[in-house]
């Protein structure tokens, strides 16, 4: 693609899409995220904030996550957040390790 507005266009409308399966898909939690794809919605939610800092627009990781999770963090942790099992914790740490080891 040569056209660097299109392109822009394009990664918005992705973006977009992926916040709103994430925001209409709670019951996939933030660990099987982590586990699956090394990445969660508070992931995404910090480079949103490195984004604007970047661009010098205020912002702060409320915020941030508010527009990742399409309401405030502590409702969504209310409505839909479940207590990991032992088993996708354990999952979490050992990858977790193994990412310190590389």
């Amino acid at each position: 693609m040569s056209d660097p507005d299109q392109q822009v266009e394009l990664e918005a409308a992705v973006l977009k899409r992926l916040l709103h399966h994430l925001q209409t898909h709670p019951d996939v939690q933030n660990i099987e995220l982590m586990n699956l794809a090394d990445f969660c919605r508070n992931c995404l939610a910090k480079w949103y904030l490195a984004a604007a800092e970047e661009k010098n627009i205020t912002l702060d990781y409320d915020q941030a996550r508010e527009f990742v999770y399409g309401m405030p963090y502590r409702e969504w942790k209310e409505k839909h957040q479940q207590e990991a099992t032992p088993e996708q914790l354990a999952l979490f740490e050992l990858k977790r390790s193994q990412k310190k080891h590389r």
